[in-house]
């Protein structure tokens, strides 16, 4: 049966209906009949080929929601008709020391679902089933999406820094990541501070759980505030000493934005303060589990504007202008008629 898809056919070029079949069902792989799926800031950097590793037709779509359609023959923990996830990464080598030490999303051979290979803004796509997460029944499945690549990587930091409620984080850039870095990390327990350049999010902030608003445009303003941790969730160049100086000693400033350009820092202020410079790719299927585990109990989901994948370039477009608030969902259900 051929899988019905939207693919760009070079760099930046619009979505447009395609067809494509696969390869016989590997025995560790699951296919998934994709309901929803996520618009990333990732799938627009792939899909204008920023990181020169895009492969054209190139299918978007890496924040699957959808049901089990296919098992591989190994596959045992899973069934048919389960709903399930899938995130950025799709596979890993098994045997490399990331892999057998519980750190797959490491593996320098771990496969990404939309990098040499068809992703999500699809009727069906496939994966390593270690990488395919049940979804908790009491999660809303039109918004739960973009928990499996944006809300793992903003997750990820409080595992790796052993954060806990005694803390002071700070949230630099409320976007995609940042307004589901924000309910996290209250949720969590934290004391959090929202970085941002736009008064016009700060009502908006309030809701997501802020405990206080600070402009990022004004930091020679801000005194010493003792954060545990900074998150810089913006893939652009910042005042990367404004913010190391309000870092407790021994504090975190970690990296989830993918800047190109160099980070020039002090090395006087990381010494001085014993400060880290961190950073971190998505994380790992146990992360995934715990991840939607504990945002079922707490009611964490992003906000959302779905769009059916009709008019995936609408959101496409809006993601571009930054006018989202804050993820785009593309429902699939026109695919499958």
């Amino acid at each position: 049966m051929p899988v019905f898809a939207y693919a760009a056919h070079a760099p930046k070029q619009a979505l447009q209906p395609y067809q494509f079949e696969f390869n016989d069902l590997n025995p560790d792989e699951v296919e998934i009949e994709v309901m929803y799926c996520g618009l990333c800031h990732s799938d627009l950097s792939m899909l204008d080929n920023d990181w020169q590793q895009t492969q054209y037709p190139f299918v978007p779509g890496h924040e699957v929601i959808g049901r089990i359609s296919k098992l591989g023959s190994t596959v045992k923990h899973l069934v048919p008709n389960q709903v399930v996830g899938l995130g950025w990464q799709s596979g890993h080598c098994q045997t490399c020391h990331p892999c057998l030490s519980a750190k797959p999303n490491l593996c320098k051979q771990s496969e990404s679902t939309i990098v040499g290979r068809h992703g999500g803004f699809a009727s069906h796509v496939r994966a390593q089933a270690s990488w395919v997460i049940p979804i908790p029944e009491n999660m809303d499945l039109q918004s739960v999406g973009p928990l499996l690549c944006g809300g793992l990587t903003v997750f990820t930091p409080l595992l790796q820094h052993g954060i806990q409620a005694i803390h002071h984080v700070g949230v630099i850039g409320i976007g995609g990541l940042g307004h589901i870095a924000v309910q996290l990390y209250k949720a969590w327990g934290c004391k959090v501070t929202a970085f941002s350049s736009n008064p016009a999010k700060y009502d908006e902030l309030k809701q997501l759980g802020a405990d206080q608003i600070l402009s990022s445009t004004q930091l020679d303003d801000i005194p010493p505030q003792n954060f545990d941790l900074i998150v810089d969730t913006v893939n652009q160049a910042l005042d990367w000493d404004a913010y190391i100086r309000l870092l407790a000693p021994e504090g975190k400033f970690h990296v989830v934005g993918l800047v190109e350009a160099p980070l020039k820092i002090s090395s006087f202020q990381l010494i001085d303060q014993q400060i880290s410079l961190t950073g971190s790719p998505t994380g790992t299927p146990i992360a995934m589990h715990q991840l939607l585990d504990f945002c079922s109990r707490h009611h964490i989901q992003p906000w959302v504007e779905e769009f059916p994948i009709s008019k995936v370039n609408d959101a496409i477009e809006k993601l571009r202008q930054g006018k989202l608030r804050y993820r785009a969902v593309i429902n699939m259900q026109e695919l499958h008629r």
